[in-house]
């Protein structure tokens, strides 16, 4: 369970243990704030903006383990789908490394019953193979990233391929059974 792997165990005198939760001290690179804004922000835009807009991008810590940046060539943007993208949703976890954890916003086009809507999904990606250093720090640095994510509705922690092959996994972190299609695709 990850959030057990957040802090370092502190003995006490009378031998019980607890966890001692500390901050990672990571912080967020400014590239990662301005992603989020322009994948949040709806303009009216001309089609080549459209087009260049990110559907997924991934993000990781950088070499030193001391700051979360955009990481380079994990994304898929708008202008991919149909072209070099079939299927925006399956390009997005074939990105994922099998090995490591990742931090990933998606933006997700789905419709319900009612009407068609895009929701941007927080996504921490922790597989169970990744290293338990990795996946203690990427856990411990998840909210530096989510509070500079204001306004996501949807998060959702993954812990293997299992969890997020099926497109309907994420159609119910998205609206339950009144989901329909994703990404145009019927469910």
């Amino acid at each position: 369970c990850l959030h057990h792997t957040r802090g370092h165990v502190r003995e006490l005198k009378n031998h019980q243990m607890i966890w001692d939760f500390r901050a990672s001290g990571v912080t967020v690179n400014d590239e990662v704030i301005r992603v989020f804004n322009d994948m949040k922000v709806r303009k009216s835009s001309t089609q080549e903006e459209v087009r260049k807009r990110k559907k997924a991008v991934l993000f990781c810590l950088s070499e030193d383990r001391k700051k979360i940046i955009v990481e380079e060539g994990k994304q898929i943007l708008v202008g991919d789908i149909g072209e070099t993208v079939e299927d925006p949703y399956g390009c997005f976890v074939k990105l994922l490394p099998s090995n490591d954890c990742r931090y990933a916003l998606y933006d997700a086009t789905y419709e319900t019953k009612e009407s068609k809507k895009e929701d941007l999904v927080f996504i921490f990606w922790a597989p169970e193979s990744a290293p338990l250093k990795s996946k203690m720090i990427y856990a411990s640095s998840k909210d530096a990233i989510k509070k500079k994510f204001t306004g996501i509705k949807h998060e959702w922690q993954v812990n293997g391929l299992d969890d997020i092959q099926d497109r309907r996994t994420l159609a119910e972190k998205l609206g339950g059974n009144v989901v329909v299609s994703l990404e145009g695709k019927p469910l």
